[in-house]
């Protein structure tokens, strides 16, 4: 039986987590179809039917789907799995996939597997728990399993050279329940966090949202993402789409650096996975020494400069 996975994307592309999402499908094996469901979303199709690994894309084209909400997507597809006998249906575990798998499990009467990060078999799955310092194997008897898929855990599909076939859909009539009547979205001329090569992240020991800037000059030479733990998120130095960590984003670059972090678990949680960590902190008994591939003990108001200036 074929395996759906819902595409992550803002109508013109797809978003790179959905790439992780696909490789992990092809772990279950079986044919994969994707779901593309927007408005004006022809090139996110043609996108995803380039995906290597790629069987058919299904194409539900809408116009209340132009800023999707998680109810009308369930909903779509729901009528899919019951109507094409899928098998499985995965997100990856973005804000947008989270949002919406649970809500079809619920409508499905099956209980959802959540952020795994590697696939035993067709039914048994690996996911973190405990902040990540314990794996549980997980076994899924249910007749769908509905899954949301760690980006970090797989490796990403290869966007190029695949040639599935698009189908247009019918979408499931709009619900009515919720509706976007806004949005405001964050512009930067940096790559985005989750999918960035190299993070830059601060926490508390920055001190203030002004000292936030040494960073931003670091990551332009680097061409960095900026991020930051929960307590410079709360202590209100940044916005909350900075925040790295169990309850923030799941990174998993291949330099992640850590400045003025002392490394609490939540934060660890959502960046051990990083190829190689650079911690700078003047506590030499911060944790975040203990994950670090390289730790710098000093003030950070001194070696940030200095990183910079080196960096010419």
């Amino acid at each position: 039986m074929p395996t759906l996975i819902l595409a992550d994307h803002d109508n013109a592309s797809l978003k790179p987590a959905t790439l992780n999402a696909i490789t992990a499908a092809q772990q279950i094996g079986g044919d994969l179809h994707v779901l593309v469901a927007g408005a004006n979303a022809g090139p996110a199709a043609q996108a995803a039917a380039q995906v290597q690994g790629v069987a058919k894309v299904l194409h539900a084209e809408a116009a209340y789907l132009a800023a999707p909400v998680a109810e009308n997507v369930a909903a779509t597809i729901v009528a899919l799995v019951k109507a094409g006998g899928y098998s499985h249906v995965l997100a990856a575990a973005t804000g947008f996939g989270k949002s919406v798998a649970p809500r079809v499990a619920a409508l499905l009467d099956v209980a959802q597997v959540s952020e795994i990060i590697s696939v035993v078999s067709a039914d048994t799955f690996v996911r973190p728990i405990y902040a990540g310092a314990a794996f549980a194997t997980v076994q899924s008897k249910d007749a769908v399993k509905v899954i949301t898929v760690r980006a970090t855990g797989f490796d990403a599909a290869p966007a190029t050279g695949g040639t599935a076939a698009i189908e247009t859909i019918a979408a499931a009539p709009d619900t009515g329940l919720t509706k976007v009547t806004g949005q405001e979205l964050t512009k930067l001329d940096r790559p985005e966090l989750t999918s960035a090569r190299i993070v830059i992240s601060g926490g508390r020991g920055l001190g203030s949202g002004e000292n936030f800037k040494m960073l931003e000059v670091l990551a332009e030479k680097l061409n960095a993402a900026i991020g930051a733990s929960r307590a410079a998120v709360d202590a209100g130095y940044v916005p909350n789409d900075y925040q790295v960590g169990q309850t923030g984003k799941i990174v998993a670059p291949d330099l992640y650096i850590a400045i003025g972090i002392s490394g609490a678990i939540q934060h660890l949680a959502g960046m051990k996975d990083s190829k190689v960590i650079v911690a700078i902190n003047k506590d030499p008994d911060a944790p975040i020494f203990q994950i670090a591939d390289y730790g710098l003990v000093g003030d950070l108001f001194e070696l940030v400069p200095q990183l910079t200036a080196e960096l010419g």
